[in-house]
């Protein structure tokens, strides 16, 4: 029996995959000699480890570049057909689940409205089930082939796992501004699906993404803010995100910015939320459009901003706010950069960025201020879905490559059975 707090040479092997697989996934594709180089790993192990690793189908071969008086090298990536990840945002207005390969090239996608259901428990269950099953059968592959199903979900996200939980099975969250109070997310979901979950906060997972792929990367402190119909932020510290004591922090859109304020959707006043949410903007607008979405309605706002001084005024207290709370970012955190994301953030971000630098620089301490950039995310409105689709692509990183545990496989049509099996389990989970 190993020694506890000593490496076993199992242990040395994990690791040395691990370290080879993320550096060739982030910085590939590198021939072995180059991963020789960037690891510090011997000849002997890079050897043994790539070798492991192609064996494996991890691995693949893409091309060769020529070397100084020898043969060719060859070039070695990351195999995007060796897997494939999901990822869930759980919006405001919709849900929305992709499928990716290990390259995060998306293979298939639906939309599922919430429609007049809302934020219902149940419904939002149901069009994360049903989005997930659509988007395997649509990309024709096995389930099997599936590592994992990463959600992103509004609120606070909490784990409280149970012997013999498998991944996400003790997922609490706490939703204040959708009326949800400690749902078992997990338990909930993994009665109707036998994958591996991972769920975290909607504002976390698009952090993560900017941070592997965006706006974010080569820094290790920066913050990205969510804008959506309400707003957030996940806080990255020393190249690792910042959950606090209870994995609350980063509810940026809930700190005070008007003592005595307008209400807010969580039922506290002046909340920044109040002031540059999207949902808190049309409500102030006079000229909002009714029976069209927030999506819809923000663009016409914007629209009217040039011919409608009630709209330009609205835009112009949006962005005074949005600049001083970014002042409060920058003065609480010092991050390299501050990126701004979300759906409503990159549609407003154009026309008030400007002003939001101008007004953080002039409530922010001046010394951390200059060292920090603002700037808008690169990755769309789809950030959320790809961030989400990290968190299994994560594990497997990490571990090496190694598959993670799920449930047995459902019963051939016990999944799609609307009155069947399946949503009995999940009317047992509510209980």
């Amino acid at each position: 029996m190993a020694e506890r707090g000593k490496r076993t040479v199992r242990d040395l092997r994990r690791g040395n995959r691990a370290s080879l697989l993320r550096h060739l996934y982030f910085e590939g594709p590198l021939s072995r000699q180059e991963l020789g180089r960037d690891t510090g790993l011997s000849a002997g192990s890079i050897s043994n480890v790539v070798g492991e690793l192609i064996a494996d189908g991890m691995v693949e071969e893409a091309g060769a570049v020529e070397s100084d008086g020898g043969r060719p090298r060859i070039l070695l990536q990351v195999a995007p057909g060796y897997g494939y990840v999901v990822g869930v945002d759980v919006g405001e207005t919709r849900v929305r689940v992709e499928l990716f390969d290990l390259a995060l090239t998306e293979r298939a996608a639906a939309d599922l409205p919430l429609s007049d259901s809302g934020h219902d428990v149940d419904h939002v269950v149901r069009l994360v089930l049903d989005g997930i099953d659509t988007v395997v059968r649509e990309a024709g592959i096995d389930e099997r082939e599936v590592l994992g199903v990463g959600i992103g979900v509004p609120g606070i996200v909490a784990q409280h796992d149970a012997p013999g939980d498998l991944p996400g099975d003790g997922v609490i969250v706490h939703g204040q501004t959708i009326g949800w109070d400690a749902v078992p997310m997990g338990r909930l979901l993994r009665a109707g699906t036998a994958l591996p979950l991972f769920i975290d906060n909607g504002a976390k997972t698009l952090g993560q993404a900017e941070m592997w792929f965006g706006a974010g990367r080569g820094s290790d402190n920066v913050v990205i803010a969510l804008i959506g119909s309400g707003v957030g932020a996940c806080v990255v510290t020393d190249g690792k995100p910042y959950h606090g004591a209870s994995s609350s922090a980063g509810e940026w859109g809930h700190t005070t910015l008007r003592v005595g304020g307008r209400t807010c959707r969580c039922g506290s006043r002046g909340c920044l939320e109040a002031y540059v949410g999207a949902e808190a903007l049309l409500g102030r607008w006079p000229g909002a459009p009714k029976g069209v979405s927030e999506e819809t309605a923000l663009a016409e706002l914007l629209a009217a901003a040039d011919r409608d001084p009630e709209a330009d005024a609205l835009l112009a207290e949006a962005a005074e706010y949005l600049g001083a709370g970014i002042a409060d970012l920058i003065n609480l955190f010092n991050p390299h950069r501050i990126v701004i994301g979300g759906w409503a953030g990159l549609m407003l971000g154009p026309r008030i960025l400007p002003t939001v630098r101008e007004v953080a620089v002039a409530y922010a301490l001046h010394h951390p201020c200059v060292q920090t950039s603002i700037e808008l995310g690169r990755l769309g409105t789809d950030a959320v879905t790809v961030g989400a689709a990290t968190l299994p692509l994560a594990r497997f990183l990490d571990t090496g490559g190694e598959r993670p545990v799920s449930l047995p496989a459902q019963a051939d049509g016990e999944q799609q059975t609307e009155s069947g099996p399946l949503r009995n389990r999940i009317a047992r989970a509510v209980r």
